[in-house]
């Protein structure tokens, strides 16, 4: 009887200390072959090339800014509306990006 409680108890610690390392596996995500998490370097990626929008946001809108002050007050060329438009979409998959 005492055996039957032992292997009983070990077996019981065995499943704990199984599900405890899925539980791992599955809060952590697959690791890539170097042994770093997949997750943790799509959104190192994700958060470089947010950066490298950032600074081609900045870039358009001081391109922008030259344009308009370089215009007369009641003229605006097409390049300058196309500037605008390519602000607008770079802004819209930068906030697309960070609600993810």
């Amino acid at each position: 009887m005492n055996k039957l409680l032992v292997l009983s108890l070990f077996g019981i610690g065995l499943v704990f200390s199984q599900s405890e390392s899925f539980d791992r596996v599955q809060r952590d995500g697959p690791k890539l072959p170097n042994g770093k998490s997949q997750q943790e370097e799509i959104l190192k990626a994700e958060h470089q090339k947010t950066l490298q929008d950032a600074a081609e946001l900045v870039k358009l809108a001081e391109q922008l800014q030259d344009d308009l002050i370089k215009d007369d007050r009641h003229i605006l060329s097409i390049a300058t509306l196309k500037k605008t438009e390519d602000i607008e979409k770079l802004a819209k998959k930068i906030r697309s990006r960070l609600k993810k």
